[in-house]
């Protein structure tokens, strides 16, 4: 497994939480509010990086079982460190569209900030759904192209970054979860300072 994904974030890894502190503090609570976990349900958290999504869910709920993959084993050696203290919590690097669960394995499956990376999201979105318990909920948090900000990052981006796919509209991102067979039981946009708009959502399985 080697991919413009996993060699960028290998190498942004020990400065990644700093340079992105407020990002990730603003993002990840909001997230974390909007998702409103029960500490009896099992998290996976795709694309999970450095492990602060987790960090937050375990300041509140110490025994929240957590099972966080993402492509970067640099980045999941911090959220390792991170959680050391935590046994119930895991890390592996994987792929999201290729996912080593059986099925009906989760309650909850958490997504930030990373739909954008994804080459084929159709296949990840079938991966989340085949993963998920019957009554279980999806949540997917990722920059929306309905904002000019990034529809410009995503021009720059797809020039000069090789690991960006693209950025997509909300009705884009709906469109992929409807014909994935989820049923979109909560959606928002919101922006984030001056620049950074996103859009989030809750599914289920149709």
């Amino acid at each position: 497994m080697n991919n413009p994904v996993q060699n960028q974030y290998n190498q942004l890894a020990k400065f990644y939480d700093s340079r992105w502190k407020d990002y990730l503090h603003n993002t990840l609570t909001f997230l974390k509010d909007w998702s409103n976990i029960s500490p009896e349900e099992t998290v996976l958290d795709i694309a999970c990086g450095t492990g602060e999504f987790e960090k937050l869910i375990l300041n509140e709920s110490p025994t929240q079982h957590i099972v966080g993959i993402d492509f970067s084993e640099k980045m999941l050696e911090i959220a390792k460190d991170k959680c050391k203290n935590y046994s119930q919590v895991s890390f592996q690097v994987k792929s999201a569209d290729n996912l080593p669960f059986a099925d009906s394995s989760f309650d909850v499956i958490i997504c930030a900030s990373s739909f954008h990376y994804f080459d084929h999201p159709s296949a990840v979105l079938e991966e989340m759904r085949r993963v998920l318990k019957p009554n279980g909920k999806v949540i997917i948090l990722d920059w929306c192209k309905d904002f000019l900000f990034c529809q410009i990052l995503d021009i720059f981006l797809k020039i000069f970054d090789p690991a960006h796919q693209q950025c997509y509209t909300q009705k884009e991102f709906h469109d992929f979860l409807k014909n994935a067979n989820f049923v979109i039981s909560r959606s928002s946009t919101m922006r984030f300072g001056l620049s950074w708009g996103l859009m989030v959502a809750t599914c289920n399985k149709n």
